[in-house]
C-alpha cells in the first residue's frame, strides 16, 4: 500500500497533465473523426456516438472529388503559398537577426523596436488591399506571400536573434581572417549553425500559414485562388450544411501539419529553448 501511495505522489502531476491533454486535444480529434465517419443525417445530430456505418473513406473521397477536384487545387495553392512564404521568412529573418545581433547601434535598436511592434500591432486590411491594387498584384499568390512574410518576420527574427547570441563572435573573426566575405561568412558558417532554430521557424510558420483562414479570405478572393482552409465553405450553407463532409474536409487539411509536427517535434523544442537558456 505504501508503494502505491508513493507512486501516486510521484506521478500525480503527470497523470493530471495527460488527462488535461486528452480532454483538450485528443477528445475533440476523436469527435471530428466520428462525425466525419457518419452519414449526413447522423452527422447533423452532433452526437458523440459511434456511427451506424463507418463511412470515413467514402466521405474523404467525396470531399476530394467534389467541385471538380477543387480540394486538390486548394492543397496545391496552399503548398505553393506555404513553401514560398517560409523560404523567404527563413532567409530574411536570418539575415536581419544576424545583423541585429552583431551590431549594437541605434539602427539595430530601431529595427528591434519595429520587430516588437510587429508582434503587437494588428494588420490593417483596407490599406493593405489598396497598396496591393496599386502594385497590381492583388488577388495573386504573390501578394499573399508578401503579407505572410511580413506578419511572420518579427517572431522569426526574435527567435533567430536569440539563437545567434549563443554563437561566439570568435567564429566570425576566424572566418574573416581566413578570407571569407560577409555573405560567405553568413551562408557557409553562421546559417548551418542555425539549423535547430530554422527547423523551429519552418515548422511553426508552415503550420500557421497553411492553417491561415482570414488572410486568404481578405487578400486572395477568386475560385482559382482557393486554399485548403477555404474549402470548408464548400459544404456549408445557411440552411443545409453537410457536416459529415465539413468534418471530413477538416481531417484532410489536418493531416499535413500533423505529420510535420510528428517528425520535427524534438527540433522544435530544441530551437525554442536553446536561445532562451544560453542567450
Amino acid at each position: 500500500m505504501n508503494k502505491i501511495w508513493k507512486l501516486i505522489k510521484a506521478y500525480w502531476v503527470d497523470a493530471v497533465t495527460l488527462l488535461v491533454v486528452g480532454i483538450v486535444f485528443i477528445v475533440p480529434f476523436i469527435f471530428i473523426i466520428l462525425i466525419a465517419s457518419k452519414s449526413r443525417q447522423e452527422a447533423g445530430l452532433f452526437a458523440f456516438t459511434l456511427p451506424g456505418k463507418f463511412l470515413l473513406l467514402e466521405n474523404l473521397a467525396a470531399v476530394i472529388k467534389s467541385n471538380d477536384y477543387r480540394m486538390l487545387l486548394a492543397l496545391q495553392n496552399s503548398a505553393l503559398l506555404t513553401v514560398s512564404s517560409v523560404t523567404l521568412i527563413v532567409l530574411f529573418s536570418a539575415l536581419v537577426a544576424y545583423v541585429m545581433q552583431r551590431r549594437n547601434d541605434r539602427v539595430a535598436n530601431l529595427v528591434n523596436t519595429l520587430m516588437f511592434a510587429g508582434l503587437v500591432l494588428p494588420p490593417a486590411v483596407v490599406p493593405t488591399v489598396f497598396w496591393m491594387q496599386t502594385l497590381g498584384i492583388y488577388k495573386s499568390i504573390l501578394s499573399l506571400v508578401f503579407i505572410e512574410v511580413a506578419l511572420a518576420l518579427p517572431f522569426s527574427t526574435i527567435i533567430l536573434r536569440a539563437f545567434i547570441g549563443t554563437i561566439p563572435r570568435e567564429i566570425d573573426e576566424a572566418a574573416i581572417i581566413d578570407g571569407a566575405s560577409p555573405m560567405r561568412l553568413f551562408f557557409s558558417v553562421i546559417l548551418p549553425l542555425l539549423r535547430p532554430a530554422i527547423v523551429t521557424i519552418i515548422v511553426t510558420s508552415s503550420v500557421a500559414i497553411y492553417n491561415d483562414f482570414s488572410n486568404p479570405l481578405y487578400f486572395l478572393p477568386g475560385a482559382k485562388n482557393v486554399t485548403a482552409q477555404m474549402t470548408l465553405f464548400s459544404f456549408m450553407s445557411q440552411y443545409n450544411s453537410q457536416w459529415n463532409m465539413v468534418f471530413a474536409d477538416v481531417v484532410l487539411i489536418t493531416i499535413p501539419p500533423l505529420i510535420l509536427f510528428m517528425f520535427f517535434q524534438k527540433q522544435i523544442v530544441s530551437g525554442m529553448t536553446t536561445g532562451a537558456v544560453k542567450g
